[in-house]
């Protein structure tokens, strides 16, 4: 049996009676043996209960005065608005285009953001349980519904106030 395990290495002095080996020289700048690989992204925190979109609370619009600016602006306050509104909600809730994304699609293909935006609202709502007084469908009031005039002024009355309402329930002023 002796053939098949080497002899044990001699020991050697540790110094006084009793006492532990010195421990290993530490590690100098550049030297990865023995290191944990770090991971290229840090992992996400972990959600609390009850806690959907712990993100930035938005901003409370006026309805009356977004608008009035989006007639002063000749529409160019729209522009603001969705990329704003967009990134607030991004910023909320974690989910949604954002505002860079709403920013082009609004100067590009504008006729999408009604539906977007109402559906993202809504959004909001269905995540927290809640029922969603609008949704994608609610764009309908903005097209076809400018063919009756007021249909977009009924969408953004609607999708502002929601959204407003969802704020104001989180504690923001306005």
């Amino acid at each position: 049996m002796s053939d098949q395990y080497p002899p044990p290495p001699p020991s050697e002095p540790t110094g006084p009676a009793g006492s532990a080996p010195p421990p290993p020289p530490a590690p100098q700048w550049g030297d990865t043996t023995g290191a944990q690989p770090t991971p290229a992204y840090a992992a996400a925190p972990p959600a609390r209960a009850g806690q959907m979109g712990a993100g930035p609370i938005g901003q409370v619009r006026s309805t009356g005065v977004a608008f009035l600016l989006f007639i002063v602006t000749f529409g160019i306050y729209g522009w603001y608005y969705w990329y704003k509104v967009h990134e607030e909600m991004k910023q909320h809730s974690g989910q949604g285009i954002g505002g860079a994304v709403a920013l082009i699609l609004a100067i590009f293909v504008s006729i999408v953001m009604p539906y977007l935006t109402s559906a993202e609202v809504g959004g909001l709502y269905k995540r927290r349980g809640q029922k969603e007084p609008v949704s994608g469908v609610t764009g309908l009031w903005y097209f076809p519904g400018m063919f009756i005039l007021v249909g977009p002024i009924i969408w953004f009355v609607k999708t502002n106030g929601a959204l407003n309402d969802y704020w104001k329930s989180l504690g923001a002023q306005g």
